[in-house]
């Protein structure tokens, strides 16, 4: 079965093609960066503007990397929340009339989900169940997946996302837009101890997170700097980005950790922007070795916001009889 997936939810215009929610038969993404790399960070109108531009032009490419025709594409599965909502309502409203001129199904899909199955593309083994860990630019996830379409959430963060968090610490530090990859380069040039800065906790809620704090400390202590007359460069800029990234992850695994002292067993996917970042991975790997359960992330080119992983979600959707109507909305928040 052939889907043909197509992702909108933030800056990224992406369609893809995927048999059998496993094998990718193509994917192609219009990046916006460029664009947002002039205002510090993602303009939602513009971004919305980008995307009515793009779709009709990722759509066809991806149809003809994969030699195929619209007429060979047994559904159509597009992202539906969350997301910004204009940017996810262009999409949506693409897919809903490629959908009805061509009479395919349509199939929509929660943006969490499809980036849990991009795992299911780089590891076919991977089969539910399993704990997933959903880390990116607006969404910071503990679910439990105990099939394809049932999941059931442990843990969310309660304000910022861990993505946003290091967006906000690399602008501070001055580094380049996106700065996640900046920062985990940077990161590893400095020394993780010399600013301790506080692990972020949820008192009632053990395994929810909190980064809004650690965002505040970070803006904070470079502000006070400044103030000083120190300047943030070289040894002393890597060192806060690697005390930052070091108190990040720690934020991000001490609910993981705890799930596994308490007796889980069930093996760790990790996915979303953020999932990309080294030292997260090297510290979840090392966690669930210790705990002695599987541990699975997709490659790189599959951590960001593509269509693959759209389409590979709503392989499944589409087998458990999810459809969407014409009247189907988009919603800016949403649970998985």
């Amino acid at each position: 079965m052939k889907i043909l997936g197509i992702e909108s939810s933030c800056d990224e215009t992406a369609a893809a093609i995927v048999e059998d929610g496993r094998r990718v038969l193509s994917g192609v993404v219009a990046s916006q960066v460029d664009v947002h790399a002039l205002y510090g960070g993602v303009v939602p109108e513009i971004a919305s503007r980008a995307h009515t531009e793009a779709l009709c032009g990722v759509v066809n490419e991806a149809l003809e990397k994969a030699c195929l025709t619209i007429n060979d594409i047994d559904a159509i599965a597009v992202t539906y929340a969350p997301g910004l909502i204009g940017a996810l309502l262009t999409g949506l409203s693409f897919a809903k009339g490629l959908a009805y001129s061509c009479g395919k199904p349509l199939v929509p899909v929660h943006h969490i989900r499809g980036h849990i199955a991009a795992n299911y593309i780089s590891s076919p083994e991977l089969k539910p169940p399993f704990i997933a860990l959903v880390v990116s630019g607006g969404h910071t996830s503990l679910i439990k997946v105990e099939d394809y379409t049932r999941l059931t959430t442990i843990g969310v963060t309660r304000d910022d996302a861990a993505g946003e968090a290091f967006d906000k610490a690399a602008r501070v530090l001055g580094l380049p837009y996106p700065g996640g990859a900046a920062m985990d380069r940077l990161a590893s040039e400095g020394d993780k101890k010399r600013f301790p800065f506080t692990i972020g906790k949820v008192h009632d809620a053990e395994y929810d997170f909190s980064f809004s704090g650690l965002k505040t400390a970070v803006i904070n202590l470079v502000h006070t700097m400044e103030m000083r007359g120190e300047k943030i460069e070289g040894p002393l800029k890597a060192d806060i980005a690697a005390s930052f990234t070091a108190a990040a992850v720690k934020t991000v695994c001490k609910g993981v950790e705890k799930l596994y002292e308490s007796g889980e067993r069930l093996p760790l996917v990790l996915s979303g922007g953020v999932a990309a970042n080294s030292h997260l991975r090297a510290a979840l790997k090392a966690l669930t070795d210790k705990a002695g359960v599987g541990f699975f992330v997709p490659p790189l080119s599959l951590c960001g916001d593509n269509a693959q992983m759209i389409a590979a979600q709503g392989y499944y959707e589409f087998l458990d009889g999810k459809r969407a109507e014409l009247a189907q909305n988009a919603y800016a928040c949403m649970q998985a």
